[in-house]
């Protein structure tokens, strides 16, 4: 049976041995050292069944399998079923790190893998296809919201020119539903992503608002 990637959550390796390798969740999968595992982890200080992942009615449940070095959540240790967010990092006894992207996270996912990546030589950089932002060599973590990295990612795009608000709402929440979107919406997004991007570099503004037209990216060279 063929699944649409558009509509199936997705787990990504991130930062260890399966560094940007991703499944797609449509079945239960099984984590852990054992080669017999879905999603197999060669790193000793991982169980051999260490933790599973299940998409149900209700989401995506992430579950330790009584792991002797335990499964966390967003830094925090797991002690049963927890219901997975969009954009929350997994980490399996700190020795493999994933990031799990819900169903309408269709960003990175519906890229055409032959697509080169866009030549940029500023100190902001992403990665499109693992929804990953850096800036000089510190990475944003935990990852931007999907619909962060929409806005950021179509201002890195066309980095320097002025993108118009209305092309930046069709981007982020698409053409047919941003027609019910308010400005406000709009305004509110470009403060959280300000607030991300100044978390990490606080001495620069990356998102330059030009009234009475639109944003545009002020990416200083690296």
């Amino acid at each position: 049976m063929e699944h649409n990637s558009k509509e199936t959550p997705v787990l990504i390796g991130y930062e260890g041995q399966l560094d940007s390798q991703r499944w797609m969740l449509c079945t239960p999968l099984i984590l852990g050292r054992d080669a017999s595992c879905d999603i197999s982890i060669p790193n000793r200080q991982v169980s051999r069944r260490h933790s599973q992942i299940s998409p149900s009615a209700e989401g995506v449940i992430l579950e330790d399998l009584r792991s002797k070095n335990g499964t966390h959540r967003n830094g925090k240790p797991i002690s049963g079923p927890v219901l997975l967010a969009d954009g929350d990092i997994i980490h399996i006894a700190l020795a493999q790190k994933f990031i799990f992207l819900r169903a309408d996270a269709t960003l990175p996912l519906d890229l055409d893998e032959s697509e080169p990546p866009a030549v940029q030589t500023g100190r902001l950089r992403l990665d499109k296809r693992s929804r990953r932002v850096w800036i000089g060599d510190q990475e944003a973590v935990p990852p931007l919201s999907v619909s962060q990295f929409r806005l950021l990612e179509i201002l890195y795009r066309h980095n320097g020119l002025v993108v118009p608000r209305s092309e930046l709402m069709a981007a982020v929440w698409g053409e047919e539903d941003a027609m019910g979107i308010s400005e406000q919406a709009l305004d509110a997004l470009v403060r959280r992503l300000r607030d991300r991007l100044a978390s990490i570099e606080p001495g620069h503004s990356y998102v330059i608002t030009v009234r009475g037209h639109g944003l545009r990216l002020d990416n200083p060279p690296a």
